[in-house]
Order: structure tokens, then C-alpha cells, then sequence
């Protein structure tokens, strides 16, 4: 199979494209797969580090106002298209799969030009712009939430898949879950929340976190907290000696492992931190990133309050104190298990099999 995958910008739409692409390799290693991206978005350290060919072209989001700027952006997208098209033309896929993001609107239309097969993945519960346009050209719309179906209307086609995610429940001995919890410096008699605001940490967060450390509000809960690179050694020099029942790192590499041993879980509300969080049926706190388009994080995030999985806390609303509320909540009126089922309920681990079998479906 020769797969052409457009994703670009956000680790939000690259991680999908690049679960997509191994599950393709992994089903038929002969498979020729590459990806189109442009030249400042993420694609560029994540696509090559998978193994994946990037090839790249000028595409930009659009804004209605009149500007210079924007009439540039116009005239660049416009190229955009051409380059795509020549892409499409040499590579000859026989199927071009969109992961979101406005890349997909030139790749897609060159796709539609040389009549090939066009698959769209939304990871989001509310559908990005590039998705809604896009979807009546579509040959299929592969959503990750059910809640997203009602709110694609033009598509051909709209199938529930849930989305790939990497992390996956584990259950570990009581030795080995001994080891990871020690390898991280923390105890076994205490609850563990783990606190993360995505790769480069989230400023509104840390501050709550700050804060309850401080004051040490932590005393019946341990906190593993991945507080960003940018902001670690800052972080841990305004800390100093005040800092109990916590570990403070910039990143966490083996998220995994830690997810699983973790009791509760702070996080902002990213499509597949959502699904990561419902495979592995922890209950969760989220904090929606505010100011991005159509507010998908709080849609994404009321995919599990709604069932009694989480609570949400605003962005603008968060404090250390509404923060340690929520937590000691959780745990001093033994919600664990019951947040735990509900989370499990949105669970989706075959996501990967069934986006496959839909893109065989177009491949002729």
C-alpha cells in the first residue's frame, strides 16, 4: 500500500498520523508511507524520529480579518496547493489519510484532483475547522469520540474509532509496581496524583501546584509532577526546602509506567490524553488550555465529567486551593473505584484494527 498521511503543527495531530502509519506497517511491511507537513510545526523532530519520510509545503491557517499578513498567508497556501499536488502526482498514493490541521485542506484537494481515495481523522470531540471543511470531500470521517459524529453534517461517511494511543492499562505485580513507585522517589502508603500540563508543561497549573506545596496541603497525597522543561529549574529554585511527598521533573519518559501506578490524574484535556485516560480508567482532574479553537479541550474534557469520570476546573477558575479540594474530594470520600469504572466505560482499545480495516476498505 502507498499512503500519503498530512498532519502537521500539533503533537495532537501527529501522534494519531504516526499510529496510523505503524499500524499500517505492521499489518504490510511493504507499505510506502510518507508524510506532508510544513516546516515549523512539530512533524519535523516527530515524523523523521518514527522513521517516516517528511516532505513539506507551504500551508497557513486563515483568519477572516484583512491584512497584509493574511493576504500573504493567502498567496502561500495558494503555492501550497501546487506543491501538493505535485507530491500527489510523483508519489502515486493509493490512499491520503488527513490527521487535522490546516495542511489537510491543499493535500486533500490535490488527492480529490487525482481521484484518490481520502480518509479524515478527528481526534477531538468538537471537529476543527479543517475537519468540518473538508468532510464533504472525504471518502470516509474517522472519528475518536462519539460525540463528535453528531457534529460533522456534510460527511459521506462518519465512523467511531476511538483514537490510537500508545499508553495502554497494565497490570503490574506488587513487587514490580513496588520498583516503579521507588524509582520515582515516592512511597507506597501514600495515594499518588500525578500532575502534567503536556510536553512543555502548562504555566496556570504549576502555580496551583506551587502552591499547594507551600503550604503543604499534600499531607495525605504524594505528587509526581511533570512541570515542563521551560519552567523546571525556575520551579525547583522558588521550592527550595519546602517541597514534601513530591517529585518534581521536567519530563516524563516512561509516562506509561507512571500512569498506571498513579491513583489520580491533573492534566489538560488534549484528544489523546483524554483516551489515554479512559483505557487506563483513572479518574481524573482536567483543566481545558483555554483559547484554542471551539474550545475543543472543555468538549474533549465533558467526554468524561459527563459520565462522572472527572471534574473540570477552568483554566481562569484554577487555584491551589479548588485544586487540593478536588483531589482530597476524590479520595477522602473513596471515589477512586467509582471514577475508575466510569473512565473504563470510554475506554477504546481497538481503535488502530478498526481505522485499518476502514482504510481497506478504500483501497482498491
Amino acid at each position: 500500500m502507498k499512503v500519503i498521511v498530512a498532519a502537521a503543527g500539533t503533537a495532537g495531530h501527529i501522534n494519531p498520523g504516526l499510529a496510523i502509519a505503524n499500524k499500517i506497517k505492521k499489518e504490510e511491511p511493504n507499505s510506502e508511507i510518507i508524510f506532508i507537513g510544513t516546516t515549523r510545526g512539530l512533524e519535523n523532530d516527530l515524523v523523521p524520529k518514527a522513521g517516516y519520510e517528511l516532505k513539506t509545503i507551504n500551508a497557513y491557517g486563515l483568519s477572516k480579518e484583512i491584512s497584509i499578513e493574511n493576504f500573504k498567508r493567502i498567496c502561500k497556501t495558494i503555492k501550497g496547493l501546487g506543491e501538493a499536488k505535485k507530491i500527489v502526482k510523483e508519489f502515486k498514493p493509493d490512499i491520503v489519510i488527513g490527521a487535522g490541521g490546516y495542511i489537510c485542506g491543499a493535500v486533500v484537494l490535490a488527492a480529490k484532483k487525482y481521484k484518490i481515495p481520502v480518509v479524515l481523522h478527528e481526534s477531538n470531540a468538537f471537529p476543527g475547522k479543517a475537519i468540518k471543511m473538508l468532510a464533504k470531500k472525504a471518502d470516509t470521517v474517522l472519528v475518536s469520540f462519539k460525540e463528535a459524529k453528531d457534529r460533522i453534517k456534510n460527511a459521506k461517511r462518519v465512523v467511531y474509532t476511538g483514537t490510537p494511543v500508545k499508553i495502554q492499562k497494565k497490570e503490574y505485580g506488587i513487587n514490580e509496581k513496588s520498583e516503579i513507585i521507588k524509582s520515582i522517589g515516592l512511597q507506597q502508603t501514600k495515594p499518588i496524583v500525578l500532575v502534567f500540563g503536556g510536553s512543555q508543561g502548562a504555566q496556570k497549573i504549576n502555580e496551583a501546584i506551587i502552591g499547594i506545596l507551600n503550604e503543604k496541603l499534600n499531607k495525605n497525597y504524594q505528587i509526581m509532577w511533570a512541570a515542563g522543561p521551560k519552567q523546571y529549574d525556575i520551579i525547583k529554585e522558588q521550592l527550595k526546602e519546602t517541597i514534601q511527598n513530591a517529585n518534581i521533573v521536567p519530563y516524563i519518559y516512561n509516562m506509561e509506567q507512571i500512569m498506571n501506578v498513579s491513583d489520580i490524574i491533573v492534566a489538560r484535556s488534549g484528544a489523546m490524553t483524554i483516551s489515554e485516560i479512559s483505557n487506563l480508567g483513572k479518574p481524573s482532574i482536567l483543566i481545558p488550555l483555554p483559547n484554542v479553537s471551539n474550545d475543543h479541550q472543555l468538549y474533549n474534557a465533558k467526554v468524561l465529567e459527563k459520565v462522572g469520570a472527572a471534574q473540570i476546573i477552568l483554566n481562569n477558575e484554577l487555584t491551589k486551593d479548588n485544586l487540593n479540594e478536588a483531589i482530597s474530594n476524590i479520595l477522602s470520600n473513596n471515589k477512586i473505584q467509582e471514577m475508575e469504572k466510569k473512565a473504563l466505560s470510554q475506554a477504546k482499545y481497538d481503535a488502530e484494527d478498526i481505522i485499518y480495516e476502514e482504510i481497506k476498505k478504500l483501497v482498491k
